[in-house]
């Protein structure tokens, strides 16, 4: 089992933002993994772990999530705001070079990485996002972020969790809920499970547009990179006719679907670890 060692690195306004790092004695490439809007660094535990044997993995906690600090300045929750904060944890860590896993808004700020400093990215893993955001799943999730019904313990955490991600992960077991809401959620002082986020986040999401610029132009000025989507098959997010909008302007691009997943994957299903097992045994190797 591959462990990880947990860090708080203050950045250039002060927050101290949270990040774990699997596998630092690994050799190959090292994976940067980026989260969802409303989400942290545990959702990428087992992929972590999974890859920790060959690659250096670094997950990180968005600023007002997780166990990064909550920034005073809720308007500088936007995708622009990120690719900073992930380039002062990497070069801190002296990582030159290496492959982004994002999912959802972690894929966005992904491609803006890239966009901004191509020659440290080697590859791309979008995690059901494209550079356009279908219209009903953008609705769907600033109708919700940031106004959940607060919750008195564990079992109604689960149950809020299960009617905010049902259609998203049809099946999953009582256990396995339990696993996404300990990663969705953290005790407060008084042993109360909280949605581990600032809900100002739902606010910026509500004003502050998450696709900065022209997306397809940001799409066109990366594809000469490798790319590799992971597509949940019932996705409002993520729809077919943007993954063959992508597909025209980059025709060597990898699409995986995932069946009986919509936004997002959680990256535990096999069609997931196979295909990004592949696609970094072609991509990932350091050059």
């Amino acid at each position: 089992m591959v462990s990880y060692t947990e860090h708080r690195l203050q950045n250039r306004t002060g927050l101290k933002l949270y990040y774990r790092h699997y596998g630092s004695k690994a050799t190959g490439l090292p994976v940067v993994c980026l989260p969802g809007i409303t989400r942290n660094s545990r959702d990428f535990h087992e992929i972590a772990t999974h890859l920790g044997a060959r690659h250096p993995v670094v997950t990180m906690d968005f600023r007002g999530r997780g166990f990064s600090d909550w920034d005073p300045q809720w308007r500088n929750y936007q995708p622009a705001t990120y690719p900073g904060d992930v380039l002062e944890i990497l070069d801190h860590l002296a990582i030159d070079r290496f492959v982004l896993l994002g999912t959802s808004l972690g894929g966005i700020v992904s491609m803006l990485l890239a966009k901004s400093h191509p020659e440290r990215i080697q590859a791309i893993i979008l995690n059901d996002i494209c550079p356009e955001i279908g219209a009903e799943g953008l609705a769907r999730i600033k109708n919700y972020i940031g106004r959940a019904v607060p919750v008195s313990n564990w079992s109604e955490a689960v149950a809020q969790a299960r009617e905010t991600y049902a259609l998203a992960w049809p099946g999953l077991s009582d256990e396995e809920w339990l696993v996404q809401a300990r990663r969705g959620y953290r005790e407060d002082a008084n042993g109360v499970p909280v949605l581990d986020m600032d809900p100002k986040v739902g606010d910026a999401a509500r004003v502050v547009s998450t696709s900065p610029g022209d997306p397809w132009q940001l799409f066109e000025d990366i594809a000469c990179k490798p790319v590799l989507v992971l597509h949940g098959k019932t996705s409002d997010i993520l729809t077919f006719d943007l993954v063959e909008r992508m597909r025209a302007i980059k025709p060597d691009l990898v699409h995986v679907v995932v069946e009986n997943r919509g936004h997002t994957p959680i990256l535990n299903e096999p069609e997931c670890i196979d295909g990004i097992d592949h696609f970094l045994a072609e991509h990932g190797k350091i050059r």
